[in-house]
């Protein structure tokens, strides 16, 4: 029985595929942050290339992946689907459960997916520094690989919480020449502000994209590069799910079930899109969970509404699941999953009912994750746990019901660098939070009027 199903160099995607084309209905427009109308290109110039811009609002269903960029792809691309064999046998369940597995890449995430492609596009429009957030590390680690790759420079603004308990990551983006701060810093007026009202803030992703967005809007040599929610990073990820259809032809299966973790969206939209366009072309009908934590359950607790990005408002304002832009979410080990909104494609499908979302608690989550490590090996990212915790879940059903599912899901990323989540756990120590009801309904009532 194989266990895994590769692809060779040559079998990388030439293009990328955009869903916008195919969506149910048009997706609402970005608003200016402060006149509320549609955001033209130019209000986007300032922080991001013209290139990316454009396929941000393109209805082009293919759009061609760069060779200079697919050589790069060559470094860690095509990267391989795996069966699950192991475990389908300790939960002895008829499901046939596979996973795409992201950590293969150098900085042990899909990340480098668009960090790749985004420095490749700022790196021809002339600009010399790239500024980003990032929560657990890992899309900082990626853009830092990336801009060490295309020769520009790199300034990290990273989660404080993740900050002070991921410090190999902050090591990881430093040897690749980043200059990484905890955010919120001192370093700009968005951060200043935050510390001054609370000087022990455990930060957030909204926060330090405020930072990192009035970072490169103050500096002409200088851009602003976003691991997730964006269109077009969203369309850089389906690199993935469309290598994994080639790999479940080669296994001869077809996914019952697609699963990702959800933070901003980028892994789910990765793998699920080109299976969803499958579903909305009626050439078949998967289903498609997202799982997010329970801390931080945009999809299943927040409000369908237009909201700012970022803390600070500076960012435009996105139709999207949220659960206000000033919500801080409790300082759990998955920090690429502490955002306040989601992907406005990804929303816009939850919304029309075209994909499922379930959140849980951190606890259930790491009992997943090492269920998995000691059967298929690998020791996940707390957000990749998400994923695994609900594939068992599927799996387990399966085996009451007593059908054949076949079970998709992201590993998005290896967990090496989280070891002290793990022992956490394993001591007994690791704290479940609550879904805070009372934050949330008061950072929902500062939404921006519309």
């Amino acid at each position: 029985m194989e266990r895994k199903f590769m692809l060779s160099d040559k079998e990388i995607p030439e293009a990328w595929y955009n869903i916008i084309p195919d969506l149910p209905k048009p997706l609402e427009p970005p608003l200016h942050p402060v006149e509320k109308r549609p955001v033209k290109p130019d209000d986007l110039a300032a922080i991001f290339p013209m290139a990316l811009i454009q396929q941000e609002v393109s209805s082009e269903r293919y759009i061609e992946i760069p060779a200079e960029v697919r050589e790069i792809y060559k470094l860690y691309r095509p990267t391989p689907l795996f069966r699950a064999i192991s475990l389908e046998k300790h939960l002895q369940t008829p499901a046939r459960i596979y996973y795409k597995y992201e950590g293969w890449s150098p900085p042990g995430s899909h990340k480098p997916n668009t960090a790749i492609a985004q420095a490749y596009y700022n790196k021809k429009e002339g600009i010399k520094r790239l500024t980003t957030e990032t929560g657990a590390g890992q899309w900082g680690s990626a853009l830092a690989f990336a801009c060490q790759l295309m020769k520009l420079e790199c300034k990290v603004y990273m989660v404080k919480a993740s900050y002070n308990q991921k410090p190999y990551r902050r090591i990881m983006m430093e040897a690749w020449g980043a200059k990484v701060v905890a955010s919120p810093s001192e370093d700009t007026q968005a951060g200043r502000s935050i510390l001054s009202s609370d000087p022990n803030s455990p930060g957030s992703l909204g926060i330090a994209i405020s930072e990192a967005v009035e970072d490169a809007a103050t500096r002409d040599d200088t851009n602003y590069s976003l691991g997730s929610v964006l269109n077009h990073v969203l369309l850089h990820q389906t690199v993935i799910g469309l290598e994994c259809k080639k790999q479940m032809e080669l296994a001869g299966d077809y996914p019952d079930i697609v699963i990702g973790c959800i933070g901003g969206g980028s892994n789910l939209a990765g793998l699920s899109f080109p299976f969803l366009h499958d579903k909305l072309t009626k050439k078949a009908n998967p289903k498609v969970v997202a799982v997010e934590p329970m801390a931080c359950p945009t999809l299943t607790k927040g409000v369908y509404t237009y909201d700012f990005g970022d803390t600070a408002k500076l960012t435009p304002l996105l139709k999207m699941y949220t659960l206000g832009h000033d919500f801080i979410p409790a300082p759990i080990h998955a920090g690429g999953l502490r955002y306040h909104g989601d992907a406005p494609l990804v929303c816009l499908l939850y919304d029309e009912g075209l994909i499922e979302a379930v959140a849980y608690h951190q606890n259930p989550v790491f009992e997943a994750a090492l269920i998995f490590a000691r059967t298929e090996g690998i020791i996940p990212a707390p957000e990749s746990a998400h994923a695994i915790r609900a594939a068992i879940d599927e799996a387990i059903k399966a085996r009451e019901s007593g059908e054949q599912k076949v079970i998709l899901f992201n590993l998005s990323g290896h967990g090496y660098f989280d070891l002290s989540a793990y022992e956490s756990y394993l001591a007994g120590k690791l704290e479940d939070y609550e879904y805070p009801k009372e934050k949330v309904e008061e950072s929902l009532s500062h939404l921006p009027m519309i």
